[in-house]
């Protein structure tokens, strides 16, 4: 068990006064309470008292040169110094964000989730607008988490990362070999880079055993689509893809970009069968894709680990999907990235009614 530490009370602070008088030392002093010698300097140095001010309030210019005795010299005294102790420790405090109940009860339910703490930040924003108890920062969430080893040991783990401690991840590097028809990322439009334009996505494969998922996320909205690839060739790959591109409309596969893997090789049966436009990011450059890449760490963060994928687990690759899809995100306001597809393609429809009237 910790040390337990207590404030001076009002007969240690007599004991002070008392022996500053005899003119005995701080560190003595502190011996003959069995307190540290910085507790009774400060002590001391806070509540010092001046004779001259009644209110003990206002403390006199005083040059050291001047000897201008008792009037404006300071003294300590046990019945002023118990008194300003006792009206400090009256005075409110500023409130603990997570002893509001309602608060709490959020906080500890979004993380089971899987919602990083900056999430749970963010939601309450959306769905109590008013409310002001309803707030609480992001680092506040972790600072509770890793305050001490029992909570690390309970929380940590359900973080996205799941770390012990907080660390910053470095990032891998993928595979490059000369691309047919390779058009690089600095060629791709402004809309597609600032994420202005709608129907822009990124492409990924999540490597593992057995069979790979592959990824698709559209760049405005974040919105997540993801299917199974039975093999690891490049026929396989964009089979997969024209599959799960083609629903959609026009207007929202305007383009994508992928890393430089082998999967990709046969990109341009996506220009041809489906009129979108192909790019590639810089070798090495996987922060070129960001939204690719952090929705792919969602997806490798709940099968076990060198578990073996397999064709008959599309449910639960569905599964995965729409929990991705449905969580809030900072860039959307705190909206989901279902919502805000959704929106984007309620506007395409009216834009395609409006140009056929």
């Amino acid at each position: 068990m910790g040390e337990v530490y207590s404030h001076l009370s009002e007969e240690e602070r007599q004991v002070i006064q008392i022996e500053i008088g005899n003119g005995t030392s701080i560190r003595r002093i502190g011996l003959m309470l069995g307190r540290n010698a910085s507790t009774d300097g400060r002590e001391i140095k806070r509540n010092t008292w001046f004779p001259s001010n009644e209110n003990e309030s206002y403390r006199p210019y005083r040059p050291k040169r001047l000897k201008t005795g008792p009037w404006t010299g300071g003294c300590y005294i046990a019945g002023p110094a118990q008194r300003k102790a006792d009206r400090r420790r009256a005075e409110p405090r500023k409130r603990y964000r997570l002893s509001c109940e309602r608060l709490w009860a959020r906080v500890a339910e979004w993380p089971g989730r899987g919602w990083s703490p900056l999430l749970v930040s963010g939601r309450p924003r959306v769905l109590f607008p008013d409310d002001s108890a309803m707030r609480v920062c992001p680092e506040t969430v972790y600072r509770w988490i890793y305050a001490d080893r029992h909570r690390r040991e309970r929380w940590a783990r359900r973080l996205p990362r799941g770390h012990g401690r907080r660390s910053r991840r470095d990032g891998g590097r993928t595979s490059c070999f000369p691309i047919p028809g390779r058009v690089p990322i600095s060629e791709r439009p402004p809309e597609a880079g600032d994420r202005s334009g709608f129907g822009h996505w990124e492409a990924d494969g999540v490597i593992g055993a057995g069979c790979d998922p592959h990824t698709e996320v559209e760049r405005r909205s974040g919105f997540l689509m993801a299917g199974i690839v039975p093999g690891r060739t490049a026929g396989e790959s964009v089979g997969a893809r024209l599959a799960m591109f083609s629903p959609l409309p026009a207007g929202a596969r305007g383009g994508v970009t992928h890393d430089n893997g082998t999967g990709f090789a046969r990109h341009t049966r996506l220009r041809d069968g489906l009129g979108m436009d192909t790019y590639f990011a810089d070798p090495y450059s996987s922060r070129r894709r960001g939204s690719n890449e952090n929705r792919n760490g969602m997806i490798r963060r709940y099968p076990p680990e060198r578990s073996e994928i397999r064709m008959g687990m599309a449910g639960e690759l569905r599964e995965i999907v729409d929990e991705a899809d449905n969580r809030p995100m900072r860039v959307l306001d705190y909206r989901t990235p279902a919502e805000a597809f959704a929106d984007e393609l309620l506007e395409l429809q009216d834009q395609q009614g409006v140009l056929h009237l």
